[in-house]
């Protein structure tokens, strides 16, 4: 291996086949390779800031290190470090992206995303003054996120002393889960309450779980009280996500509720030119068409056509035509497809919504919570994955598949008796299923 900056591209490589696609990009893709000490059996890799450093350590070490070992072998560790630890001045910015910021100036306008975006403008402009919380919702894809980061860019820019904390809503529950098991909880929770601005992507996921949406009711409250700015998006309206609890939900609902729709055609072609542009690659007008026709739905595709064509034109000098597009519409689609569900990722998003461990699901333990948490997970196996009772016996430490059979029928018993366990099923399958 020449460098570590060569290798770095296989340890991404690695990383992006095992978290999301969000997540990947979101904390993994702003870290750069320094250097590789074997001696001292250290990667030195540099991150943004401090936030961003806590959280690869509390979230992402262990996939970093077996990253890693893959392409090393065993026996390096990662060391990271923020900018002004290595004399150099302070990123300010927050990205989510290499190409560009996500900013205000690089969100494109129209119709299905006017009202969110001048709503997510206002709350810049003036944190806290007009719309306490903000509430944006809508299907993945269509620049939520990339809102989010625009406020928080715009928010450093013009207020630098604020405190801002963006956080997705399952490591809002990671974190809180970790702060109860080191003892660490009153420091979790001043670091949240501290915050100027807190912007929550995906809050839907804190559904159902009982003690996370009981730490942030009181988070949402003291930040409320003390008028500092909540933003807050979701896949759904708050009154849609059915296990959230109503005195949230009331509270969710308390400032401005904004949709974000799939693009029309002309706000499709602006993107494309848009992303072309900043690639710095010419695409023909009746190319931009052709993919603007065929993907409807989700910006990211419209963005990941463009740079796969940038791509080709560097690889092989293929200049963009309808026959490369076509070539990289098929990429994205085929690689845009959900990767499949593991078992092991069923049980721990059953787990954080109970409040117990993946160990106590397939433990032989009998406490009530543990064993209901166990009945529910079982089921959603079965729901997502549709695998045999004999399979899921054996996932679940050996057990017998007359087990499997009888928490089945235990479930969808109590679904028909208790609604809220129905709307905890649905909740836990359709989170799963968006990742």
């Amino acid at each position: 291996m020449e460098s570590f900056t060569e290798a770095w591209s296989l340890i991404c490589d690695f990383c992006k086949n095992r978290i999301t696609e969000v997540a990947f990009t979101t904390w993994i893709s702003r870290i750069e390779p320094v250097t590789l000490d074997f001696a001292q059996g250290t990667a030195i890799l540099k991150v943004p800031n401090d936030f961003h450093r806590q959280t690869l350590e509390r979230c992402y070490t262990s996939l970093l290190t077996e990253a890693l070992d893959e392409v090393f072998g065993p026996g390096l560790k990662v060391k990271f470090v923020i900018p002004e630890e290595l004399g150099q001045p302070k990123e300010e910015r927050f990205q989510s992206d290499t190409d560009y910021d996500y900013t205000f100036d690089t969100f494109i306008v129209g119709p299905s995303n006017k009202f969110a975006h001048a709503a997510s403008i206002a709350v810049a402009t003036k944190p806290a003054s007009l719309y306490n919380p903000l509430f944006i919702y809508g299907n993945s894809g269509l620049g939520k996120t990339h809102l989010l980061y625009a406020i928080c860019n715009e928010i450093a820019f013009r207020h630098p002393q604020m405190n801002i904390l963006y956080i997705k809503g399952d490591e809002f529950t990671n974190e809180m889960i970790e702060a109860i098991r080191h003892g660490t909880t009153q420091e979790f929770r001043q670091r949240y309450r501290k915050a100027d601005i807190l912007l929550v992507d995906d809050i839907q996921f804190i559904a159902g779980k009982e003690s996370t949406q009981e730490e942030f009711f009181h988070t949402f409250n003291s930040l409320y009280e003390s008028k500092r700015q909540i933003v807050l998006t979701s896949d759904r309206p708050a009154k849609d996500i059915a296990t959230l609890e109503e005195r949230l939900l009331t509270r969710f609902e308390w400032g401005l509720t904004a949709d974000i729709q799939p693009p029309d055609f002309e706000t499709r072609l602006a993107i494309i030119r848009r992303k072309a542009e900043l690639l710095d690659i010419t695409i023909p007008e009746n190319v931009c068409e052709y993919i603007a026709n065929r993907l409807k739905n989700n910006i990211r595709q419209l963005e990941g056509t463009v740079k796969k064509m940038k791509a080709y034109h560097l690889l092989n000098g293929q200049a963009p035509s309808i026959t490369t597009a076509q070539a990289a519409i098929s990429d994205i689609i085929n690689n845009d497809q959900p990767t499949p569900f593991t078992v092991e990722k069923i049980i721990e998003e059953v787990a954080r919504t109970f409040g117990v461990t993946s160990d106590d699901i397939r433990s032989a333990k009998r406490a009530s919570n543990i064993s209901k948490a166990r009945q529910m997970a079982m089921y959603v196996v079965r729901e997502i994955t549709q695998m045999p009772t004999e399979a899921i016996g054996n996932e679940f430490g050996g057990r017998d598949h007359s087990t499997v059979v009888y928490a089945l029928q235990q479930m969808e018993k109590n679904q028909q008796k208790d609604s809220k366990i129905k709307a905890t099923a649905e909740d836990i399958i359709k989170n799963i299923r968006d990742r």
